[in-house]
């Protein structure tokens, strides 16, 4: 599964002309209140996450597959490189084991995590059902045959913590 990711999503054509058409797909309309048990796990997943803030210990625990490059849309903002944990992409969904990491470069050179994403690839999920986490139910990403859903625990996003695009998030110092 984790190779259809990286085949259908991870090709080198230049950023510039793919990311929209990557994550054209209907979202929420903007910012959603997080029920009680949603809040305590997106603060559990800050806690789990946080050694990841040095890339290098992500990498050593397997967020080691680059997915896309630095994914940045003029008018939507952007989401940075997304890392993938193969080992994840089973299509099992559990909030405490993200399949991917987003990073967004930074004008030193580094990587700062932004966000994680969950996604499920079609050919995985049997349910009749769209797959769900937070009270969020993942919608289509049909470029790359996953169902998705974005969590920004690690940057605001003012769109809303389950948008696909933030746009404080740049691409500006990506090598």
């Amino acid at each position: 599964a984790a190779a259809v990711v990286v085949t259908a999503c991870g090709d080198t054509e230049p950023v510039a002309a793919r990311p929209a058409q990557l994550h054209a797909h209907a979202m929420p309309a903007g910012p959603v209140a997080l029920s009680d048990d949603a809040a305590r796990t997106v603060a559990r997943l800050r806690a789990l996450t946080a050694r990841f803030h040095r890339f290098d210990v992500a990498v050593a625990e397997g967020w080691s597959a680059q997915i896309t490059e630095c994914f940045e849309d003029g008018r939507l903002g952007g989401m940075g490189f997304h890392y993938g944990n193969p080992k994840y992409i089973d299509g099992k969904v559990d909030p405490l084991q993200p399949e991917l990491l987003l990073y967004e470069p930074q004008k030193n050179g580094s990587l700062r995590l932004v966000a994680v994403e969950y996604i499920v690839p079609f050919t995985a999920w049997t349910a009749s059902a769209p797959p769900q986490l937070y009270g969020q139910t993942f919608h289509r990403n049909e470029a790359c045959g996953i169902w998705a859903l974005h969590v920004w625990h690690e940057r605001h996003n003012p769109r809303g913590m389950f948008m696909d695009w933030n746009p404080k998030v740049t691409c500006a110092y990506a090598p």
